[in-house]
């Protein structure tokens, strides 16, 4: 690292912060200000614009900027490809994020292909143990449920919660998130006791990560109270819709999708 991109690097670490803190808005200022540093000061087709690039791709995925996000995640795509050999973990990363944006789009058929050559490269890299192999397969197994494959995503998912609870134990957010994956399947089926059961485990662990305030949490709430909805106890699911636009505040753009999806669904509870 150079002294001239000593900064870039500098504010590239504390944004990490910032977004695990859920103060995105903050994130975002503190991102552009490295991209602004790393183009003058260091080359604009650098790994370190490519891993900004990628860093403010996942923050405005995480808002609901979904335009901005896929931009800056092409734009790190294509300093990494025209750089590094295909099979280059680096380019796993980009590709497992742009299954995820799509996942969040609902463009899951656009995604798919991503997400699955985000596996093959890894495991190519690790063998099928690995922690970011694992991670991999969650993200594909979230794109295959909402295309309707909910064996091959079980199957991956539970993979991947052998592997996270085995090198990470049983608390940890990556757990939360298969969990939370593993009760929309249930929900899908139709079995609302294991799926409540899940995401409850979920909020719980993230709780204990974050606290009570954090917005990651928000995401898991609605889903709860899309339970409670179903099962007709209209109060509680709306205290949960509630909640999650509490937390979601105005650190996500007003258009998201989980925001918008509370606001409906509390009207349909009439609260």
């Amino acid at each position: 690292m150079s002294d001239r991109s000593a900064p870039a690097h500098t504010l590239l670490t504390l944004s990490r912060t910032l977004r695990e803190q859920g103060r995105y808005r903050e994130c975002d200022e503190t991102l552009r200000r490295a991209l602004t540093i790393a183009e003058q000061d260091a080359d604009p087709d650098s790994f370190l614009v490519a891993r900004i690039c990628n860093s403010l791709g996942v923050l405005h995925k995480y808002t609901g900027r979904f335009e901005e996000s896929e931009r800056f995640y092409r734009r790190a795509q294509a300093i990494i490809e025209a750089r590094i050999d295909q099979g280059h973990p680096l380019l796993a990363d980009i590709y497992h994020n742009l299954g995820g944006l799509n996942h969040a789009r609902g463009t899951y058929a656009q995604g798919e292909p991503f997400a699955r050559r985000s596996v093959e490269i890894r495991e190519r890299i690790h063998g099928p143990g690995h922690l970011d192999v694992a991670a991999d397969k969650a993200a594909l197994a979230a794109i295959l449920h909402s295309l309707g494959d909910s064996e091959e995503a079980e199957r991956l998912l539970l993979e991947a919660l052998a592997v996270f609870e085995k090198d990470l134990g049983p608390e940890d957010y990556e757990v939360a998130s298969c969990l939370s994956n593993l009760a929309a399947i249930h929900y899908a089926r139709g079995d609302l006791e294991r799926a409540e059961t899940a995401y409850r485990k979920a909020v719980a662990i993230k709780t204990g990560i974050f606290g009570e305030t954090h917005p990651d949490l928000a995401v898991t709430l609605h889903n709860l109270g899309v339970i409670a909805s179903t099962r007709g106890r209209s109060q509680t699911a709306a205290e949960a819709f509630h909640r999650a636009l509490a937390m979601l505040g105005d650190e996500v753009d007003k258009q998201h999708p989980l925001r918008l999806s509370c606001l409906r669904r509390l009207d349909a509870c009439g609260r």
